[in-house]
């Protein structure tokens, strides 16, 4: 199905059983609009979802790419609910009042990969709060790798409680207030990442605002004009559940601007 504006996606998105959506121009919506499971939803051209964004209630089997998310009220896209099996691929965030991606209260298997978080403010929680471990612990699984996190400003991601959190091969530039923070026992594994003047690319044994300490372990990174990453701990191995091929950290940066965000699939 092709959806051209907000009537017809709005539809389309609460369809019940599979459908692939096709986005076509500038659609504007309003607060979290939900999707239902076994969803495809893909930009077409110049695709645009403005003003509100995704939201994932018991969700599962769906991918969201090559879209460009901007000024969205609240969260751009909120995985919650216990939802699992989500990708989100290939798409542009700006503007957001809340978060950009949050994957939050015992979402699982999760992965964000070759997205550009341009300017944003806050880009990626995993783990909404730290009374939040019944739901969480033994959940919040996510891959995030490929992303381009452009002069944004936290969360990239902010974790609370997911194990293993696979954070490799980002290019994070100009990330004012850090890169990744791991907090209440979380467990985050930051791989083959390039930092360039980023002040604090990594917060675990101090934990961060009013989170206690997390779990990190940080190898093959590369840091230019950076901090010194703080680490703490071990971390289950990713491995664990998939296989990988790490590429050079020192390659991430042409890598990541040659195919991050929309427009590159």
């Amino acid at each position: 199905m092709t959806a051209t504006n907000a009537a017809d996606f709005l539809e389309h998105i609460d369809t019940v059983g599979p459908l692939v959506i096709q986005v076509t121009g500038r659609i504007a919506i309003t607060s979290k609009q939900g999707v239902r499971p076994n969803k495809t939803i893909v930009g077409v051209g110049d695709a645009e979802i403005t003003g509100g964004g995704l939201d994932f209630y018991r969700s599962y089997n769906v991918i969201v790419r090559n879209i460009d998310f901007t000024d969205a009220e609240d969260d751009a896209i909120n995985v919650g609910q216990n939802s699992h099996h989500i990708w989100i691929d290939h798409n542009r965030f700006s503007g957001a009042v809340d978060g950009s991606v949050d994957i939050v209260r015992g979402a699982d298997y999760v992965t964000v990969s070759w997205n550009h978080f341009d300017h944003a403010d806050k880009s990626m929680l995993i783990g909404h709060s730290d009374g939040s471990a019944s739901t969480d612990v033994g959940r919040l699984k996510v891959s995030v790798h490929h992303n381009f996190f452009d002069n944004s400003r936290q969360r990239h991601p902010r974790v609370r409680f997911g194990e293993p959190v696979h954070v490799y091969n980002n290019y994070f530039l100009g990330n004012a207030l850090y890169g990744v923070a791991s907090t209440e026992n979380a467990g985050v594994l930051v791989e083959g990442n390039y930092f360039r003047d980023v002040p604090h690319p990594m917060w675990s044994a101090s934990g961060y605002a009013d989170s206690g300490p997390g779990r990190a372990v940080q190898r093959h990174n590369v840091y230019v004009g950076s901090g010194t990453p703080e680490t703490n701990g071990t971390v289950v191995e990713p491995r664990t559940y998939y296989p990988y091929t790490l590429d050079p950290a020192a390659d991430v940066p042409t890598l990541v601007l040659a195919g991050a965000g929309t427009g590159r699939i």
